[in-house]
């Protein structure tokens, strides 16, 4: 290690300029493109929905349907509930509801992703409504700002949807920065800033903790990212391994991480949260399914092949139960998706359930042949891994770079 803790060959922190883009609300917003009169209007979109229809989860809510509650991952029928249709009560608070349209919404961040490449000179995807950019060679940190403010202008004028952006001297904190002030927001955090900036905020912000750990977190005083960046590394290293150390040292803007292209993902997932503990497995299995659905259409648009299907169960108080199951060869088959899902799933038909998520792995981008399964009579190999482990996304790689905007998670578990 260099001096300071810096990586050999990695940029001094005082010279690199990080951009993050969050397109806000992406899918809403892209519906609102697609139907001017949406907005300023609640807007709901549904994975798994169709019009007219109560099943389904919520893909994304805009700002007006979150301030009566709907969430990201939450049941349509819940959804329905805090905030009807505009058809159904056009006088009182009311939502338009819209299905996922995911070939409308690529074709968007197409010609988003097309402006973040050719105004920098690395861009980090990380979804299709995020990414990193490194712009140090394209401006100087006196003038940081108005680069900044230049890419939302280009974006809103030339696609028409809204961004927030982050600028910070590291990756972390410029996520961070741009979550600071949505919607539409632009913060922008000098190296000379980065310490006092994180100092205030709320532990469970930093980049790179869960919902477990902030409570981890918490039960040992530390409250906000100065409390991290105050607290004895070697204490927290002890606690939390590698992470742990990895956690403080981003609490003090220190990041050294280079902003790279990603390289093909190594699994694809859905996951939902339940608004508490249920109990009735038929509604459990019909989300599941819905999340199927949507994994083997990513797997699908990415072109990609999987060897394994898994599901992932979270049961009070937050213990995380995982099973999969391996093919004979990879395959492209929604349907076996769906099926493999429900039948792990049955495992947990008499427990109480507040998260069920759906993954595809061993993933495989060649152009080689689909192996032939013949109806899925062949031999399989049934995994079952960390019965009861911390539901803790950030403990899985990249995981919290893949939390959008308030939509759905397509992060790793």
């Amino acid at each position: 290690m260099t001096a300071g803790g810096r990586l050999p060959g990695a940029p001094d922190p005082t010279e690199r300029i990080v951009l993050h883009v969050d397109m806000d609300c992406f899918y809403a917003s892209c519906e609102r493109r697609r139907e001017p009169a949406l907005r300023d209007e609640p807007v709901v979109v549904g994975m798994g929905y169709e019009a007219g229809e109560t099943v389904g989860a919520v893909a994304t809510a805009s700002y007006e349907a979150r301030a009566h509650g709907v969430e990201s991952a939450q049941a349509i029928s819940t959804a329905l509930d805090r905030l009807p249709r505009r058809a159904d009560d056009p006088d009182g608070p009311s939502a338009y509801y819209r299905p996922v349209d995911l070939d409308y919404y690529e074709d968007v961040a197409a010609e988003v992703k097309a402006i973040l490449h050719e105004l920098a000179d690395t861009v980090r995807e990380v979804s299709i409504d995020e990414a990193y950019l490194d712009v140090t060679d394209r401006t100087a940190w006196s003038v940081a700002e108005g680069f900044a403010r230049h890419v939302k202008q280009r974006i809103a004028r030339e696609v028409g949807v809204p961004a927030s952006v982050g600028v910070a001297p590291d990756m972390s904190t410029a996520k961070i920065a741009s979550d600071h002030d949505k919607p539409d927001g632009l913060v922008v955090v000098p190296p000379d800033e980065v310490e006092a900036f994180l100092a205030p905020i709320d532990v469970a912000d930093v980049h790179g903790v869960g919902p477990v750990r902030a409570r981890e977190l918490r039960e040992l005083g530390i409250e906000t990212a100065g409390d991290l960046a105050d607290a004895d590394p070697y204490e927290l290293t002890e606690r939390f391994g590698e992470r742990g150390r990895d956690l403080y040292d981003r609490a003090r803007g220190r990041d050294d991480r280079p902003v790279e292209p990603r390289d093909n993902p190594k699994s694809l997932s859905r996951e939902s949260a339940f608004d508490g503990a249920v109990d009735d497995h038929a509604r459990v299995r019909e989300q599941a399914l819905t999340l199927a659905d949507a994994v083997a259409d990513r797997a699908r648009r990415k072109d990609a092949l999987y060897r394994t299907i898994g599901v992932k169960v979270v049961t009070p108080p937050y213990d995380v139960h995982t099973r999969a199951r391996s093919l004979p060869g990879p395959v492209d088959d929604p349907p076996l998706v769906r099926d493999v899902a429900a039948d792990l799933l049955a495992e947990f038909a008499d427990a109480s359930v507040r998260k069920v998520g759906v993954r595809v792995s061993n993933l495989s981008f060649t152009a080689g042949e689909q192996a032939q399964l013949g109806g899925f009579d062949g031999p399989t190999t049934e995994v079952a891994t960390e019965e009861t482990t911390t539901d803790d996304d950030a403990d899985v790689t990249d995981a919290t770079e893949t939390g959008t905007d308030g939509q759905a998670s397509l992060g790793d578990f």
